[in-house]
């Protein structure tokens, strides 16, 4: 039967400018096989060949710079092409017109939404709910596919550490456990449950940065990055590998270097861990010139680092053409094997098999699901919905929030009329002309019984050169000519008309995101002085806060009343932020990153292993591990998050104070609402492995539940203990779970829980 199917595969690929057919029953290893069979080593090594298309217009593609390259069979896939009419153009030229009719496969950066865009990756984790992850990843993929997409550089899963990295709004926060879930639900979502066979509207993920970038030095952007492997191994590598078993079909690898050698050229990282500890069958992707950046490393030529990626393991070159220019000469020189070049061929093709692409390679090409599936009402309503779970009250003194619908509000500040500043960073695909801005959300939202007053107040930033770096790529937010004292008078004016002022202050969306680390990471400075302004008038004031990273807030915590951390909402981000403001949704979201009193905590985290000399309260203590001008604790801790209501948590019950490696044990606490609203709780459970062959850190998050409980509504929370929980890599990197006394904490934050033991026997 096999050698029936493969003499018909064989006979169907003689023809020329012929589309490649796939023979009823034929197994993806049976027809790459006979693909392969057929194709020359300059038609294989076109297949790792990624280059960026740009925005090729309709009806032109035949005549662009790559399309001759796609006729001689030397592009594998394309980047960053809009629409179905665009692709289609593009992929009848790869199955018509070059010899073997290899389909391509076209990705995008559909990173936290396609033109239905939800809140940056960072907000998403913050909602804490897997299933609103997975909707947010499935709507991607339809509005995606239905565009012609069918690959995308999603999920990013760094962990990040450190909030002067700007690419911290991409990824999921800086724990592990919470990380891997988030990676798992975007992982199904974009994809499906089966890795092998793709439906219409699913497309491939790409987990991204393998590995650590987002422990890059300082937080400056591309930097290097440097720890040891037994922290790589407990804090860094879960997600990356959540992903890889929830079955994700490619991998980009990192800028930074591992151990000393670049990601793209490292094989430790690509072949011995991703594959053969891990069992990955995917392909890996370079990042945007990967191959070509090594150079700038030290690595040497264009030809020494190309050779160096594809025997690590690195299949897909994305821009840098190194393997299209130099791959050929390194095999001839007896530089690299053939084999080599086989395993990544084989690998691009196996992905286009998955994706149906030989089946039809124009499957992703409908323009009536491009006319009916993209942006439609109830993908916006599920932005808008999942946007409100994901803000996170930070302050609420007073009560100043929930706003009533009455009277006057003053919406004062640089981010309150921008409409293309809401999606955030790395919403490439968005209409910036759609979302609405703050004021007109707020007032849809309120009513005709509000009035809204609205002053600017200040500008970004007061430098204008940095302002226009904050506001690139289209996400503009004009630059007002008057002074800034004039901008600030106007402000004042309207706070004086004013039952209550609402300032929409922070960053703007460019201020977060690649290429966007900052050394200071407060409320820029013209808009702090607007901010102290408006607190002086006496007037209640509500901060909206817009920012994709931590930020350091210790005056506005101090002397703000009450603080509502927005991130970035995506689309509907204006609506949604009116239903959390007017108490329509009360607010839900959990810090997943810590935010500190000032730069120089920096990094802190909440699952930090103690000194030998630990600071034992809050107040600073001569030798101890503390500073001397600000106290050892974080501004906001991780997990952190208030409600319009409030919660009450009861001791927390063991089933058994002993456990058997084989055994389980049910932790439980009594939840109570004890306030007067509807509300939502994260209730958490964190362990700590008091005595190990390692050091172990003082918590670690392994476990979460959303729980909606009416007003004065009790219910126990229960989490199941087993030994997968308690398990780590030791100091030889065996995954091990080592017999003695474990602490049991849950609560509504990583510092507000409380406490059992048990021991491992």
């Amino acid at each position: 039967m096999k050698k029936t199917l493969i003499t018909l595969l064989g006979i169907v690929l003689c023809g020329a400018a012929v589309a490649v057919e796939k023979p009823a029953g034929a197994t993806m290893e049976q027809y790459v096989d006979a693909l392969m069979r057929r194709m020359t080593l300059e038609e294989k090594i076109g297949q790792l060949n990624l280059p960026s298309a740009g925005d090729i217009t309709t009806g032109q593609a035949k005549s662009s710079d790559i399309a001759e390259k796609i006729r001689r069979g030397e592009v594998g896939g394309l980047f960053n092409i809009k629409g179905v009419e665009k692709i289609r153009d593009v992929q009848r030229i790869a199955v018509e017109e070059s010899r073997l009719g290899i389909p391509l496969i076209f990705g995008m950066d559909v990173i936290h939404g396609y033109e239905t865009t939800f809140p940056i990756p960072l907000g998403l984790t913050a909602t804490w709910d897997m299933e609103a992850v997975e909707r947010a990843a499935r709507i991607s993929a339809v509005e995606a596919s239905a565009a012609g997409i069918c690959w995308t550089f999603s999920p990013m899963v760094d962990i990040a550490r450190d909030p002067r990295w700007g690419r911290a709004s991409e990824g999921i926060g800086e724990d592990p456990f919470l990380g891997s879930a988030v990676a798992r639900s975007f992982v199904y979502g974009y994809q499906g449950r089966d890795p092998m066979h793709f439906a219409t509207d699913e497309i491939m993920g790409c987990v991204k940065h393998y590995a650590l970038y987002g422990a890059a030095e300082a937080g400056r952007d591309y930097n290097t990055t440097d720890m040891s492997r037994q922290r790589m191994y407990n804090e860094y590598f879960p997600p990356y590998k959540a992903a890889v078993e929830a079955g994700v079909g490619s991998v980009m690898a990192s800028f930074n270097e591992v151990d000393g050698i670049p990601a793209t050229a490292n094989r430790w990282l690509m072949t011995t861990v991703l594959r053969e500890q891990w069992g990955f069958e995917g392909f890996v992707v370079t990042d945007y010139t990967g191959i070509y950046e090594m150079i700038a490393h030290g690595l040497g030529d264009l030809k020494e680092v190309s050779a160096r990626a594809v025997e690590a393991g690195v299949d897909m070159d994305m821009v840098s053409e190194g393997y299209l220019g130099t791959l050929q000469q390194s095999l001839e020189e007896g530089r690299i094997p053939l084999s080599d070049i086989d395993r990544a061929c084989r690998l691009v093709l196996e992905a286009k098999f998955k994706l149906g692409l030989f089946d039809d390679p124009y499957r992703y090409c409908d323009p009536q699901r491009a006319a009916t599936q993209i942006y439609t009402p109830a993908h916006r309503a599920e932005a808008r919905r999942i946007a409100g779970e994901s803000f996170v009250l930070l302050k609420n003194e007073g009560d100043v929030l929930p706003l009533r619908r009455e009277g006057t509000i003053a919406v004062v500040g640089p981010l309150a009329a921008s409409r293309a500043n809401m999606p955030g960073t790395w919403s490439v695909a968005t209409d910036l002309t759609k979302p609405l801005t703050l004021v007109e959300g707020l007032q849809q939202v309120a009513g005709e019984g509000v009035k809204i007053l609205y002053a600017k107040g200040s500008n970004v930033i007061r430098d204008e050169e940095q302002e226009r770096y904050a506001t690139m790529f289209g996400r503009d937010i004009p630059r007002d000519g008057r002074t800034d004292k004039q901008l600030l008078d106007e402000a004042l004016a309207a706070a004086a008309e004013a039952d209550v002022v609402v300032a929409a202050l922070g960053e703007a969306s460019e201020m977060s995101g690649e290429s966007s680390s900052r050394s200071q990471i407060g409320i820029p400075d013209v808009q702090q002085e607007l901010l102290k302004a408006l607190v002086a008038t006496g007037k209640p004031v509500v901060l909206v806060l817009f920012t994709g990273r931590p930020l350091t807030l210790e005056w506005e915590a101090e002397h703000v009343p009450a603080m509502l951390n927005v991130w970035f909402g995506g689309t509907q981000a204006a609506e949604a932020i009116g239903d959390v403001l007017f108490g329509d949704v009360n607010p839900s979201g959990k810090l997943p990153v810590t935010f500190p009193r000032s730069v120089g905590q920096i990094p802190l985290f909440y699952n930090h292993k103690n000194t030998g000399r630990p600071l034992l309260g809050d107040k600073f203590e001569k030798f101890r591990s503390n500073y001397l001008d600000v106290p050892n604790t974080p501004l906001y801790p991780f997990g952190y998050g208030l409600s319009y209501t409030t919660f009450d948590y009861g001791d927390v019950r063991l089933s058994a104070s002993e456990m058997t490696a084989d055994g389980s044990i049910e932790a439980t606490v009594r939840l109570t609402n004890s306030g007067r609203r509807d509300g939502v709780e994260v209730v958490q459970l964190y362990i700590r492995d008091r005595v190990g062959s390692s050091t172990r850190p003082v918590q670690e998050l392994k476990g979460f539940q959303r729980v909606a409980l009416k007003a004065g509504e009790s219910r126990d929370v229960s989490f199941t203990i087993d030994v997968s929980l308690l398990k780590y890599y030791d100091f030889d990197l065996r995954y091990v779970a080592e017999p003695g006394e474990f602490d049991v904490m849950i609560g509504g934050a990583s510092d507000a829980v409380k406490q059992a033991s048990f021991t491992l026997k």
